[in-house]
């Protein structure tokens, strides 16, 4: 008994000790909000309740406690802190939430929904990353200022990527698929004017090969005219693949629509995530080759611009 007291004492000793490191008074100072401690744990976590917004899910009016509140949780490591989050957002929020996260040194893990029949409708990024208190939670900070910025000016989330402007696309496809053929360096599946590239990888699942047929690959296909185009498309890359491909695409206007696995037990562990841009068809191009070069999914001789 005596010694389960003393294993029980160096315990909490150690967990005191790791929080003392931790410095949670300033994680409540960088980002702003009142955080929780869990001493069992050694985790120091910070929350608030999206109810800026009122969301209605299957006709209900949904109270932020049942499963709408934006959190991120600090733990000592090695050599600093870890954190790890879960962001509530709306489809105009997402992307600039992203690439703050990435831009101040979080990892993206992923991007997908909660509900069905919520409206407006609600997605959930979570975030990663490992470094110093003062890094992560000032990165969490920014994360959620351009949130804030965005909501700030209009409390009405939007309902459409379009800008005032931006003009509609045809009734009629018309993408001539030749030079996009030549900045892909390969040839594009054609019907009714649009063009779609499907580039496959190996990979194996219960010791069988699983490749392109069998949905391991990355795809993008592209509608309306050459000058005013949308490519939509999905990314087939392993976990050190997955963070690079995002920036390159975010950087590029690329807008990130979802983040999540496909597969089980499969090797690699293959990441999936989704897109959607408008722009010149060329251009479009260009930035999805951007992405597939960054992640070393492309070996071309035509060179990006």
């Amino acid at each position: 008994m005596k010694k389960l007291f003393a294993l029980a004492a160096i315990f909490a000793a150690m967990s005191l000790s790791a929080l003392a490191t931790l410095d949670t008074a300033k994680i409540d100072n960088l980002t702003g909000l009142k955080g929780k401690l869990n001493e069992k744990e050694g985790v120091y976590k910070v929350t608030f309740p999206r109810d800026d917004v009122k969301i209605v899910v299957d006709g209900w009016t949904m109270p932020p406690f049942m499963g709408l509140g934006t959190w991120a949780a600090f733990t000592e490591t090695k050599n600093g802190a870890m954190v790890m989050g879960d962001t509530v957002l709306f489809e105009d929020e997402v992307n600039a939430a992203m690439t703050a996260a990435l831009d101040n040194g979080l990892s993206v893990t992923a991007l997908h929904n909660h509900f069905f029949f919520d409206k407006p409708k609600v997605f959930f990024m979570h975030i990663e990353g490992e470094g110093s208190v003062d890094q992560l939670a000032g990165a969490v900070k920014k994360m959620y200022d351009a949130i804030k910025a965005i909501r700030g000016p209009d409390p009405k989330p939007a309902e459409s990527f379009s800008v005032v402007g931006q003009p509609s696309l045809a009734e009629k496809n018309s993408i001539n698929a030749a030079p996009l053929n030549e900045i892909f360096d390969t040839q594009g599946e054609a019907k009714d004017g649009m063009v779609k590239f499907t580039i496959g990888r190996p990979a194996k699942m219960h010791g069988v090969k699983i490749d392109n047929t069998m949905g391991v690959n990355t795809w993008a296909a592209f509608a309306g005219s050459d000058e005013n185009a949308v490519v939509d498309g999905d990314f087939a890359v392993t976990e050190d693949e997955l963070q690079p491909v995002l920036k390159a695409l975010l950087k590029n206007k690329i807008n990130i629509v979802a983040i999540h696995s496909h597969m089980t037990h499969e090797e690699p562990r293959i990441m999936f995530f989704h897109y959607w841009g408008r722009g010149s068809a060329k251009d479009l191009a260009q930035a999805v080759k951007g992405g597939l070069l960054v992640g070393g999914l492309l070996k071309v001789s035509s060179p990006v611009h």
